[in-house]
């Protein structure tokens, strides 16, 4: 059974519903949202039939699409899964969906190699291999890099839709840092990647802070209807992270000229894969390279620099050496100490 675009997005939306559980879901709340989806993301207006509703939650239900989930009425009134952890997205696609996924892909590939294009080629080459594999089980001809216990990827899309429709959010966080979770009102305005792991960019109400949210200590999230929007003219997000590496960064910092010393060995690899877009070549001899770098100086900077270990050294600036210089001291001195039963065993 093939699965049109309107019933998935109907599917899809009381699916994000009833995994709500911080509210209750009525028919009528669910027809209400629906509804809402349908006009934001098509258009519609004519919204969407208590009975195609109804239909959609027996479906749903049903093993037809291989959901089959538990979805229960409490109180003859309210809609919810009988397990917290369930949602339709972990349930298998049908042979029919794959085919039509393999045509889309071969239309996709028709267009790999234009211009626009470009960016698309990782993500056409992880789909066709994820299909590939759901039909020939056995060995895997690509790999990419995949971290299968990370948290939070299934808050991408709705996230991405709050932030396309400009859409207030009140997010439940908790921080590694923090001994017990905060609920925040905040407006989101971008989801960026780095190394693997998603975070959320938005901005505070109470404070007028941009804050930087990772999606896998996200606890839940829901949209605010009522709270109004704001948006945020003063800053372009498609610039605002050039200048550095990774996601930390305060909305006053600017970038500094970080100067880099790289051991021969080493050389070649920073010079094919430079460690930023920003990265100039100085100097280069017998000895190693030189490299200048134009970036905020933060924490993924530090990680970047000490994980070449002895093969670079700091030359400026002079805080940056400082601290890179306490922390292998540091780290020289976890070595020096006498191994404790742990180390033993």
């Amino acid at each position: 059974m093939s699965v049109n675009k309107l019933a998935l997005i109907r599917y899809k939306t009381i699916d994000d519903c009833l995994r709500n559980r911080y509210r209750k879901w009525t028919l009528e709340d669910l027809i209400e949202k629906v509804a809402g989806v349908l006009y934001e993301l098509e258009g519609i207006t004519t919204g969407v039939s208590k009975r195609t509703i109804q239909a959609d939650i027996q479906v749903m239900r049903s093993d037809k699409l291989g959901y089959n989930a538990p979805i229960v009425v409490i109180d003859r009134k309210f809609y919810t899964y009988s397990e917290p952890d369930y949602s339709i997205t972990h349930a298998p696609v049908n042979q029919a969906d794959i085919d039509k996924m393999k045509e889309i892909v071969g239309l996709l590939k028709h267009f790999n190699g234009f211009t626009y294009f470009d960016q698309m080629s990782e993500m056409i080459a992880r789909l066709e291999n994820n299909l590939y594999r759901s039909t020939h089980p056995g060995r895997n001809y690509i790999q990419f890099e995949n971290n299968g216990l990370l948290k939070g990827l299934e808050h991408i899309n709705p996230l991405y839709q709050a932030i396309l429709q400009k859409r207030s959010l009140l997010v439940e966080y908790k921080s590694f840092k923090a001994a017990a979770s905060q609920q925040v009102i905040c407006y989101p305005y971008l989801l960026k990647e780095h190394r693997n792991r998603w975070f959320l960019i938005a901005r505070a109400k109470t404070k007028k802070q941009l804050l930087t949210m990772a999606l896998d200590r996200i606890i839940h999230f829901q949209e605010l209807p009522k709270e109004s929007f704001f948006e945020e003219p003063a800053i372009d997000f498609d610039h605002y992270f050039s200048d550095l590496i990774g996601v930390t960064k305060n909305e006053q910092e600017k970038a500094a000229g970080v100067v880099l010393f790289v051991d021969k060995y080493n050389a070649p690899y920073v010079l094919t894969k430079p460690i930023h877009h920003s990265q100039q070549l100085l100097k280069e001899d017998a000895n190693g390279i030189i490299v200048r770098l134009e970036v905020v100086i933060n924490f993924e900077l530090e990680r970047e620099i000490l994980g070449f270990g002895e093969c670079v050294k700091v030359l400026a600036p002079r805080l940056l050496k400082s601290r890179i210089h306490k922390r292998l001291i540091k780290c020289a001195a976890n070595y020096a100490k006498a191994p404790d039963k742990s180390d033993a065993e």
